[in-house]
């Protein structure tokens, strides 16, 4: 141990400057400490404000020299490049493009023009489908020093270009060490005290023991990333009756929960760094993890949910219903597992602001590794919760249902898009339902009022004077 701090002593004296004795007092004294008993000295508030004043100036250059250029910044808008109209039936969109070729006629029959409805609708998916766009980086109208991917990076004046350059000495030169050295820190002592508490007798002591480590590591993980989170409807935190779910924007999404209550969590055993500190928690507090053969089977994970929920001495159970990391600007289909176990569902909605750092994980473009490092050379990670009042299974509602219900009430909350899409779709194709099920639509079209016909006299030879009697 001695000649690690040795070494490490030598590495701040040579590139920072710092001995170790000042660094340990920043670091423990700034950052550690105050992550440990819970306070903060607000110095968060006046950091954003500068780098939102320092964004501004920087986007206000890149307009005066686009003038210069009688050009006009690009502007990126969510909504997409195609204008689409979700309100609008399949009917409806086919009569409309009748209508342009001048072919009035509504009749329920084939119509050649309605190949190109369908030609139009393919081209529409290839160039801006609701799926793929959703696994990209969220697009920002201006620059916040941390890409040079932006379109209006041309703009770029000898300014902003220095302002650019300084900005990679402060993040990778200080920030980046700070939040390595808390983070270790944090792990190292979230691990040691975590075993230790494991050892203790199973009573209330431990209980309250094991909350505050919890606590302690998840707030000192939120500080290495310089995490400025804001909570709202507190009175709706989860209880030891129920689930929690929420939309899944990154690996940190369970760490920004966990920050403000404690949760069980549900996941599959890893190895390595990952393991270990699994296996510590474990320890002290009732988790789930999984092997991965059990992962797979259903059965088995539903039973130990419903066997935890079902003991009210237990945290909540945090899930993530979606299935894999979606960009920040949408909610996908939720897996129905967690919706039929029969329990309270407890709904938190959780949005970041990407103007101070993408924290969406594109795990097909990153490793986690690089994925942390580019979190921690980031100005800060900016966030809001939302917590949602409780919500129940209704009477007749099957378990998809109450999936979409919650999920609709999430995407609301965070201002979010609710689409019906898989999230697997990420790596795997369209099923053939949803294929077969657009046929049937336009089956149905084409038949029109003759199928509803067929199907009233169907019903009326059955069903004789059952209008009489009702």
């Amino acid at each position: 141990m001695a000649w690690f701090m040795l070494a490490f002593d030598d590495l701040l004296s040579k590139y920072l400057g710092l001995p170790v004795d000042v660094w340990s007092t920043l670091v423990f004294g700034f950052l550690i400490v105050p992550a440990v008993l819970g306070v903060s000295f607000g110095i968060h508030k006046y950091y954003m404000m500068a780098l939102l004043s320092v964004f501004e100036w920087a986007t206000l250059q890149m307009e005066q020299k686009a003038k210069e250029k009688n050009h006009h910044l690009y502007k990126h808008y969510t909504s997409g490049i195609i204008d689409k109209n979700p309100d609008a039936t399949l009917q409806r969109k086919i009569q409309d493009l009748r209508h342009s070729a001048d072919r009035l006629s509504l009749e329920p029959r084939f119509d050649l023009a309605d190949v190109f409805f369908f030609c139009r609708k393919a081209l529409e998916s290839i160039i801006d489908d609701d799926v793929t766009k959703r696994f990209s980086a969220q697009e920002l109208e201006s620059w916040n020093l941390l890409t040079r991917s932006n379109h209006n990076f041309r703009y770029i004046s000898v300014k902003l270009l220095a302002l650019w350059v300084v900005g990679v000495l402060i993040r990778y030169g200080v920030l980046l060490p700070f939040r390595v050295t808390v983070a270790v820190a944090g792990i190292f002592l979230f691990i040691v005290l975590s075993t230790m508490v494991g050892f203790l007798p199973s009573t209330k002591l431990r209980t309250y023991l094991s909350d505050k480590v919890h606590l302690m590591g998840y707030r000192l993980c939120v500080r290495s990333l310089t995490g400025i989170i804001t909570y709202h409807n507190r009175e709706n935190k989860p209880k030891n009756d129920g689930i929690c779910v929420a939309n899944h924007t990154t690996p940190i999404d369970g760490i920004i929960l966990a920050n403000d209550c404690c949760y069980s969590l549900v996941g599959q055993l890893h190895g390595g760094l990952l393991g270990m500190i699994q296996r510590a928690m474990v320890k002290s507090s009732p988790h789930i993890w999984f092997e991965r053969a059990e992962v797979k089977d259903r059965h088995l994970v539903a039973k130990r949910l419903r066997d935890h929920v079902a003991d009210e001495n237990k945290h909540p159970v945090l899930i993530f219903p979606e299935g894999t990391c979606v960009n920040n600007t949408s909610v996908m289909m939720f897996r129905k597992g967690s919706f039929e176990i029969g329990c309270t569902i407890y709904p938190a909605a959780i949005k970041y602001d990407p103007r101070f750092g993408d924290a969406f994980w594109n795990s097909s473009k990153f490793g986690l590794v690089r994925y942390l490092l580019r979190m921690m050379s980031s100005w800060a990670i900016v966030c809001s919760v939302w917590y949602l009042p409780p919500m129940k299974r209704k009477e007749g509602e099957d378990p998809v249902q109450f999936a979409n219900r919650v999920k609709a009430a999430i995407a609301a909350q965070g201002g979010l898009v609710d689409l019906i899409w898989d999230a697997g779709l990420k790596r795997a194709k369209v099923k053939d339902a949803f294929k077969e099920e657009q046929q049937q639509l336009y089956s149905k079209m084409l038949l029109g009022d003759q199928e509803d016909q067929n199907h009233g006299k169907h019903a009326e030879a059955k069903c004789p004077g059952e209008d009489k009697g009702n």
